[in-house]
């Protein structure tokens, strides 16, 4: 009796582990989760249920075989914005629906080719500068949000001095912790950021609860239902291909924290296809794309919760908080400057992630060929090249995207083995004469 008691609190002791586990791991990924849609303008209510929906769809198509939790993607971040702006969040949603069926595409070319299909069409020489385009034109907005002004400054809110007052505390709080903290803290450098600058604008009398008063307790997020529009589609299509390949390294990652090889069980083609299909999930509520999430990675790396039931728990807190409106818009209450200072390293740090690709997979940019792809990709992002006519314009990661991989398809390869063959073949004559 006694054996079945233990066994018995032995098993909700691990439940309750479980849940905790789970609200740990939704802590970590949140201050990266809500970011996206605070800096595009995006509800942060229905980010954290599409997050939640999204990790369960991905759930559901891994078999609940993958300790990983989907949130916002940082990728988005800038077509996002521009899309908003050029065709309305309704359509930008339709266009994100349909950049998610790209991974699903991905998915299915990988069942039918292999994984190594993805590495031949995306190598590092085209992902590397596409990221770093990512990272590089976001700068600006992270400027102008850090000085006081509106992302693309067209607009004053906070007088320089008193932006900076609190950029500055937010910055330096999140690479100190960043580089500093240990353990759990350092996977939470955003939260202690926009923590410290938030009660720095409390104490200066900037921040506005008006919103929190005049808000319900619980009520439903601002869903917002999808339209299509051919120009907005075809402009987002190309940006899902830097998000595709950062995913096979968040795989290959996790694998190599628990151990398995997920890329073969449960395939490389249903973590892409899981990824998929949340993306475009998420868009027919009005949320951002979703993304496996590198610091959930981390956690699991420092907790051992390799139990993917603890991811499940997350996604069910996530979607709990997304009802909770004065929660809601008690995030809408940051101030601007706090999330500019934070996207200031964040967005840098996106920036070297592409340059550390080009770096590991030693890309001689002395080669002509890898110095075209290299300098093209980067003075068309950051320079804001635009190509097209009338409605249909390609401009930011989406012409990038297509460049880098055109100019990758097109440009011959170094004929390294061609002159090896010649060199054996003058080897070979100079031996017959000899003879």
């Amino acid at each position: 009796m006694t054996n079945l008691q233990n066994s018995s609190y032995d098993t909700v002791l691990t439940g309750w582990r479980m849940l905790l586990a789970g609200a740990q791991m939704l802590f970590v990924a949140f201050g990266s989760l809500v970011l996206v849609p605070l800096i595009t303008g995006l509800d942060p209510s229905v980010a954290l249920f599409t997050a939640g929906l999204g990790t369960l769809i991905f759930q559901l198509t891994t078999k609940r075989s993958i300790p990983v939790f989907l949130g916002s993607s940082f990728a988005f971040i800038a077509p996002i914005i521009f899309a908003v702006e050029t065709w309305g969040q309704a359509a930008t949603m339709g266009a994100l629906f349909c950049a998610g069926l790209v991974y699903v595409l991905l998915s299915v070319l990988v069942a039918m080719r292999g994984p190594d299909f993805l590495h031949r069409l995306l190598p590092p020489v085209v992902t590397g500068p596409i990221i770093m385009v990512i990272g590089l034109g976001l700068a600006p907005v992270a400027v102008n949000m850090a000085i006081g002004k509106t992302g693309d400054g067209s607009a004053v809110l906070f007088t320089q001095a008193e932006a900076l007052m609190l950029s500055m505390p937010a910055l330096l709080t999140t690479l100190l912790v960043a580089t500093f903290a240990k353990g759990v803290f350092r996977l939470v450098p955003i939260i202690s950021g926009v923590a410290v600058g938030y009660i720095v604008a409390e104490f200066m009398g900037l921040v506005d609860r008006s919103a929190v008063v005049n808000s319900d307790w619980v009520s439903v997020p601002g869903f917002v239902m999808p339209e299509f529009q051919i120009a907005a589609i075809l402009f987002m299509l190309p940006v899902a291909i830097a998000p595709a390949i950062e995913h096979v390294g968040d795989v290959l990652a996790i694998g190599s924290v628990t151990g398995k090889d997920y890329v073969q069980k449960p395939g490389l083609h249903r973590t892409l296809l899981g990824d998929g299909l949340a993306t475009s999930a998420a868009s027919l509520f009005g949320g951002p794309p979703n993304t496996t999430y590198s610091e959930v990675t981390g956690a699991v790396m420092l907790t051992r919760a390799f139990n993917p039931v603890v991811m499940t728990w997350a996604a069910i807190f996530a979607i709990c908080l997304a009802f909770i409106a004065k929660f809601g818009a008690s995030l809408q209450t940051i101030p601007a400057p706090v999330m500019g200072g934070i996207m200031i390293l964040l967005f840098g740090s996106i920036a070297g992630v592409g340059m550390n690709i080009l770096i590991k997979a030693r890309i001689d940019l002395s080669a002509q060929r890898n110095l075209v792809i290299v300098a093209v990709t980067l003075v068309f992002g950051v320079g804001g090249m635009i190509i097209g006519v009338n409605d249909f314009q390609l401009q930011g990661v989406s012409l990038c995207g297509i460049v880098a991989i055109a100019l990758n398809l097109i440009l011959p390869q170094p004929k390294v083995v061609e002159d090896r063959r010649k060199e054996q073949g003058l080897v070979d004559d100079v031996t017959q004469r000899g003879h």
